[in-house]
């Protein structure tokens, strides 16, 4: 469980969201046996999905954010609800990578420097929203600015924390997005730059005791910030035995009757949870119909 927190300046031109998600991220480590440098870029990954996903209108919508690049690590995928909630999955969950010239995971070796980002925005349309840049640093934050910049034109900062303990557990992990909108003054703008500037890590902020609510305060000390919303995070997977259908029927008549011919039990895991559904010959038979 999570939690999150909007606030908002007292003439709306800035929105500043904050999330603790330790425990969340750390839900990611037990899931998926990640070793800590993909913890810190998957945990990354899903906190940033988590706050643009609570930023969606309806119920129904989502995000998918999936980050292509050319480290050890392979694709990673984070999906989250309107309400905030997340599920992941990496390609490749363990990489072992000497730690940055900062003493630090090297996430922007492990997720790769070259590639891309992608955001999908599912708003109940007849086609979904698709925004996509080329990566910047792969350390996740500096990519996710870049991509409200480009893609949206929405002047955005984005920063991002995992602190993983040498036992792989983790010990703190959260962020931060704040956007301005089109009618924010300079004076405005400066107060936010000023405080951005002032900020320490979201790890340091959290480790030493901070809430979501009071690190999103201090990104717009000095604009009488006041809280929005807020919402209890968590990661949640919604695959089911029917949705695994839907997907086996999508295969097509040909490879379907290869699988059944080929299998007595035919077996689809879930990469977000690692559930695994089982079917018979004769069940995805019936799916060729």
């Amino acid at each position: 469980m999570g939690q999150l927190k909007r606030v908002i300046s007292a003439d709306g031109s800035v929105v500043a969201a904050a999330v603790d998600a330790t425990d969340l991220v750390a839900q990611i480590e037990q899931l998926h046996q990640t070793s800590a440098v993909v913890t810190a870029a998957l945990g990354r990954l899903s906190v940033a999905a988590s706050m643009m996903g609570y930023s969606l209108k309806g119920d129904k919508e989502s995000v998918t954010i999936r980050v292509d690049g050319d480290g050890p690590a392979g694709q990673l995928v984070a999906v989250a609800d309107a309400r905030g909630n997340v599920k992941c999955y990496a390609s490749h969950p363990v990489v072992e990578l000497p730690l940055n010239a900062k003493g630090k995971l090297d996430v922007g070796g492990a997720v790769g420097r070259n590639g891309t980002l992608s955001v999908v925005k599912d708003l109940n349309l007849k086609e979904p929203y698709v925004g996509m840049v080329p990566l910047v640093s792969g350390e996740i934050a500096e990519d996710i600015t870049s991509y409200y910049a480009v893609s949206e034109q929405i002047p955005t900062v984005c920063g991002l924390g995992v602190l993983v303990n040498p036992d792989l557990t983790v010990r703190a992990a959260g962020g931060y997005l704040v956007q301005l909108l089109p009618f924010a003054d300079e004076a405005c703008i400066q107060t936010l730059e000023d405080n951005v500037n002032r900020l320490p890590s979201v790890t340091q902020m959290l480790t030493s005791g901070m809430t979501a609510e009071q690190i999103a305060m201090v990104l717009l000390e000095g604009l009488n910030p006041n809280l929005l919303d807020e919402a209890e995070v968590t990661y949640r997977c919604d695959c089911s035995r029917e949705r695994t259908k839907g997907v086996l029927a999508s295969l097509g008549k040909q490879d379907l009757e290869d699988i059944a011919s080929k299998q007595e039990e035919i077996q689809v895991c879930c990469h977000f949870c690692n559930k695994v559904y089982s079917f018979t010959p004769q069940e995805v038979r019936e799916l060729e119909k």
